[in-house]
């Protein structure tokens, strides 16, 4: 009989309800104890959900990110955390956030842990710190409760740990240190983690082992081989998982470790199954991800069954079947969905779907495919009718798409004419102050908008109530005496989601929520078919706020690499060729922005490199139609049109040629978590525009100090001549309170004079 388990389920609940917990929590709203509550309260829910699987996932469940609960685990806790009073979770959410409930009061708030990409995903995890001195001790406290929960509510648990070596990959070293020195240190305590399991009569352990999918050199293959030769003797079985990527150079070695079982990702690593069959040792499980755990789409269950069957044939029991990685990365339920298309609702699957067409698969594999032959056909009408339906493919963007040529990505000059034209009309000072674009979404906005949405107000009344935000807005950033305005995004519920609204080929869920970090949650817009612009976007916006200030006001677009990777994406044609779509729909905003007298616009590409394959063989490929989609968008304006990018929570050290290829007139990035080592890459390449190094963390509620910003500029300056500096946060400014970034924008304009001054 064929295994089915899941790798992870979501964990901020259907309706969002860790999120408002967590928030409540933090402001003082709530006790720890109604927090924690809520969190076994979900935890139930989910495993309740997930009844009928083999083995179910514990220790998935998380108060903030998973990578961050390994580090409390191992013991791995910043010094500048140490020492505080309270409860454990206090010092969780310092790191995590750089404050706890118990701060506000005191503004005792300390740096919050770096924050960068979940692999090739949109997820966020707070990076791991290391030095030479790092020693590992185990507190298993979190794990085990929630494993005594599980097994106190009859759940099949499997507990779900990131593996030692992943651990150490996706950490820093915060010295001069190899952090791979630390392994021979972190193992006993992974010992003595798996040996508090098995006491707990734990017999399977599902370790995480995602970086097998990555290029590894030979000392990091042989990191794999030492550790698990030293946990191969611990008394549990170990079902070692990897997804997003193939194992390619790996696969020999992931074959060989010494573990009861192997999953690896069929969806991208399809190709690999059959290797993986031939080399698997006999007395191996073998676990394959059969389901997309990463978009919405129905699986075609009759293809999948038509290559399945025979893998299981040959390996019968000793076959697992899954999604190809935590669900954490899709919406709870579609049953949810009330409102969206019927036709394209059922093309979807959301977790709870996901799940059922892993047991339906099962059932085919055990009982034979007449036991599901209605569930089966079904399946197999919803994926003939996307195929064939005429809503997905339009013949005039694939014309458009035909006609692309280099001609639409160049700049009429190089970027020392146009700067120089740019000087003139804008008439900067040195040290120029921005923002990135969005400002604080008051309960006003949200009540509006909601209004708005549910009839209770109408257009002409919405549009009022955005204006006036817009004025308050641009009167706060003349008071404060930024010199490149925005008009706050008050109308936007979400960057990616507020253009596919306008954009032909996209639809929406009502509660197609997914995390992106902490308390952030994400309703990723759902690209279904070809894409195209029916009408401008954000002039009328821009000009209305343009007209209430003499200053100059940024007009504010997000790119197309960004929304193509912060959607669910058709799968039935190349990212390519979608992205390409987005950006001749979105040079079309740009081209009627700079009609409108709009001299500075912005095209956010937040997102671009965690895009990149996750194999740097594969880059070039990706970053070469990446580029050049941004480039179609925002190369047909005039000189005298500043283009202006940002992005954020990335590395992109690795890539920096790539994005000087962008060649947009001003960058702006995130620096500040990172003390400004994402600098690094300019010691050894001369970018040749202007930046913005971030020096305001907006993810973090600490105001930074006027004298704090000067430091961090000043770093800059080592690496980037001051004439083509700029001052501004590391982000959008819509989850912070005004109450905060006032004082914070009010430091960091100081600075800038100070800057300027020389002082």
């Amino acid at each position: 009989m064929v295994t089915t388990h899941n790798l992870g389920f979501p964990r901020i609940g259907a309706k969002r309800e860790l999120k408002f917990a967590q928030e409540s929590y933090w402001k003082g709203k709530s006790s720890l104890e109604e927090l924690t509550g809520l969190g076994a309260q979900l935890r139930q829910r989910h495993w309740e959900n997930q009844a009928g699987l083999d083995q179910v996932p514990v220790g998935d469940f998380s108060f903030y990110d998973q990578v961050l609960d390994t580090s409390f685990t191992l013991g791995n806790i910043p010094e500048r955390v140490r020492g505080f009073d309270g409860d454990q979770l206090d010092n969780y959410f310092r790191v995590a956030r750089g404050r706890s409930a118990h701060d506000a009061s005191c503004n005792c708030g300390v740096q919050a842990g770096e924050m960068t990409k979940w692999f090739d995903t949109n997820y966020h995890y707070i990076v791991p710190e290391f030095s030479a001195a790092t020693e590992f001790s185990l507190d298993a406290s979190r794990l085990l409760e929630q494993l005594a929960q599980a097994r106190a509510l009859g759940v099949k648990a499997k507990p779900v740990i990131i593996g030692p070596v992943t651990y150490l990959w996706l950490g820093k070293a915060k010295d001069d240190s190899d952090k791979l020195a630390l392994l021979p240190r972190l193992l006993p305590v992974y010992a003595a983690l798996l040996e508090q399991l098995v006491a707990q009569g734990v017999e399977w352990v599902q370790i995480d082992e995602p970086a097998l999918v990555t290029e590894l050199d030979a000392v990091w293959q042989q990191a794999f081989v030492t550790a698990y030769d030293a946990l191969k003797n611990t008394r549990v079985k170990l079902l070692l998982a990897t997804y997003f990527g193939q194992l390619q150079s790996n696969l020999a070695l992931a074959c060989k470790l010494p573990v009861h079982g192997l999953h690896i990702d069929a969806i991208n690593a399809r190709a690999e199954v059959e290797q993986v069959v031939a080399q698997l040792p006999a007395d191996k499980v073998l676990s394959l991800g059969v389901i997309n755990g990463r978009n919405i789409w129905k699986t075609d269950l009759n293809a999948v069954l038509e290559w399945l069957t025979p893998i299981h044939q040959v390996l019968q029991a000793r076959l697992w079947i899954a999604p190809s990685c935590s669900l954490l990365h899709v919406p709870v339920d579609l049953d949810s969905e009330q409102k969206l298309d019927h036709e394209i609702k059922s093309w979807l699957a959301f977790a709870l779907q996901k799940l059922d067409e892993l047991k339906v698969l099962a059932r085919a594999l055990n009982e034979g495919r007449a036991s599901v032959q209605a569930e089966l056909a079904q399946n197999q009408t919803a994926t003939q009718s996307r195929r064939a339906s005429p809503r997905v493919n339009n013949p005039a963007v694939k014309a458009a798409i035909a006609k692309i040529d280099a001609a639409l990505g160049r700049r009429h000059s190089a970027y020392p004419q146009r700067a120089t034209k740019q000087s003139a009309l804008l008439n900067l000072p040195t040290f120029p102050t921005t923002t990135i674009g969005s400002f604080p979404q008051t309960a006003e906005i949200r009540q509006a908008r909601s209004q708005f949405k549910s009839g209770e107000l109408d257009e002409a009344g919405y549009k009022t109530v955005m204006q006036k935000e817009i004025v308050r807005s641009v009167r706060e950033q003349e008071a404060l005496g930024l010199d490149v305005l925005v008009h706050g995004e008050a109308e936007r519920n979400d960057m990616v989601e507020y253009f596919g609204e306008q954009l032909d080929g996209y639809t929406f869920s009502q509660f197609g929520w997914v995390q992106s970090y902490g308390s952030r949650c994400v309703k990723p817009p759902i690209l279904f078919g070809d894409i195209s612009r029916p009408k401008a976007m954000t002039v009328e916006w821009i000009k209305y706020a343009q007209a209430q200030t003499a200053r100059p006001m940024k007009g504010m677009l997000t790119g197309p690499v960004t929304i193509l990777n912060w959607s669910f994406v058709r799968d039935d044609q190349p990212r390519s060729v979608s992205c390409y779509q987005l950006a001749l729909a979105i040079r079309e905003e740009v081209l009627d922005l700079e009609k409108a007298g709009v001299r500075v616009i912005q095209i956010d590409e937040a997102a671009l490199r965690e895009g990149l394959p996750l194999r740097k063989s594969q880059w070039n490929e990706y970053l070469q139609w990446a580029v050049e989609s941004f480039r179609i968008t925002a190369n047909g304006v005039q000189d005298e049109t500043q283009i202006h990018t940002h992005m954020c929570y990335s590395e992109f050290n690795d890539i920096i040629a790539s994005i000087a290829d962008m060649d947009a007139d001003v960058i702006t990035i995130e620096t500040s978590r990172s003390d400004m080592e994402l600098l690094d890459a300019f010691d050894n390449f001369n970018y040749p525009n202007e930046i913005g190094p971030g020096v305001y963390d907006i993810h973090s509620p600490n105001i930074p100090s006027q004298e704090h910003i000067v430091q961090l500029m000043r770093k800059a300056a080592e690496r980037i001549p001051a004439g083509r500096l700029w001052v501004n946060p590391d982000c959008g400014l819509k989850t912070r309170a005004w109450e905060e970034v006032i004082p914070a924008l009010t430091n960091m304009v100081a600075a800038a004079k100070t800057l300027r001054a020389g002082v």
